[in-house]
């Protein structure tokens, strides 16, 4: 059995603004102050926007990278950070991009990388991250379907 050699962390943001998820610049810098956040070293950048919408950034990283594809259309964005060693906080960079996105809802996956075999590899842990008024929406909604349906 191999011991861990990184951390990876993978993130769906919901309910991000259109004009944020559709601006290289803010895209970059909002990187750059994950990547500084969580300790990590940045070797090169590289970014492509698409057209009509859309752009995908990676920041190679001497820990390993981070990227982030997003769909400003749909309001979401794939972010993926994965760090080995132990000086890095990789879970300091998702709360970082988590506060300058400022997502709706956020679900965050943790893979333990190269450690085949055992029991927690094969059940990552997942957590879901809702801002309150998308919690009050969502309460909102349930309760209007549960009244209608005792109709």
């Amino acid at each position: 059995m191999l011991k861990i050699i990184g951390k990876h962390i993978t993130v769906d943001m919901y309910g991000c603004s259109y004009d944020i998820l559709d601006n290289p610049e803010f895209i970059k810098q909002a990187m750059l102050t994950a990547i500084k956040d969580a300790n990590m070293t940045l070797i090169s950048f590289s970014s492509h926007k698409f057209e009509p919408q859309g752009l995908t950034a990676l920041a190679l990283l001497a820990e390993s990278h981070l990227s982030i594809h997003t769909y400003p259309e749909i309001g979401y964005a794939a972010i993926d950070v994965f760090t080995c060693g132990d000086h890095s906080r990789p879970d300091k960079a998702v709360n970082s991009l988590r506060h300058l996105l400022n997502p709706e809802k956020t679900k965050t996956t943790h893979i333990r990388r190269g450690d085949f075999g055992s029991v927690s590899d094969m059940k990552p842990k997942t957590k879901v991250h809702m801002t309150a008024m998308r919690r009050v929406r969502n309460t909102g909604e349930k309760v209007l379907r549960l009244l209608y349906r005792n109709r």
